[in-house]
């Protein structure tokens, strides 16, 4: 990439950029795991320095004169950057330091495997906890992302367990608290 991420995704559109973002986070995680494990103690810290960077950049970004487009595109990656800051910023707090801790396998991932052992090309896969789909590559547009906090993570381990026994979901509860958005934003994030 010879561009900086907050310049790099002008020239893709939203939802590959987004994508994009959400494979790399993934990855730099698992080597920072990895890093960990391998004896760097600084290593989640200095991971969550860079995603608070990151975030700081795209903020600058978004303050000034911007394309409808763009603007949109930035602020939704801002959305889900801060998500991935909080969830970071969890696992310094609580010294989570192992792949295998819940807190880590119950968030939404993203990365690339082979669909076909026979085809070299890779197709991107969602996980969450030990569900695991392909993602669809439906066209979802140029929308915003709903904020994800602890429980919007929790309605998205409950609705893919459920996909992972073959049944469906029904959310539950008063109305304006964002059952519906929240099903539709995961659907969203699996290109659905």
């Amino acid at each position: 990439m010879d561009n900086p991420r907050e310049v790099w995704l002008d020239g893709y559109c939203a939802q590959l950029a987004l994508l994009a973002t959400q494979i790399v986070w993934t990855e730099e995680s698992i080597r920072t795991f990895d890093d960990l494990e391998s004896g760097s103690e600084s290593a989640m810290k200095e991971f969550l320095t860079l995603i608070r960077n990151r975030i700081a950049k795209l903020i600058f970004r978004v303050r000034g004169k911007l394309s409808m487009e763009i603007r949109i595109k930035v602020i939704t990656i801002i959305t889900i950057d801060v998500h991935s800051r909080d969830v970071i910023k969890r696992f310094v707090d609580q010294r989570i330091v192992e792949q295998g801790h819940f807190a880590w396998t119950s968030q939404l991932k993203f990365g690339m495997e082979k669909r076909n052992p026979k085809d070299d090309q890779k197709q991107v896969v969602a996980t969450i906890c030990d569900w695991k789909t392909w993602y669809n590559y439906e066209f979802i547009g140029n929308v915003g992302r709903l904020v994800i906090t602890p429980l919007t993570d929790r309605c998205y381990i409950t609705l893919t367990q459920a996909l992972n026994l073959s049944m469906g979901g029904a959310p539950a509860g008063p109305a304006g608290t964002g059952k519906t958005e929240t099903t539709k934003d995961l659907g969203r994030a699996l290109g659905l």
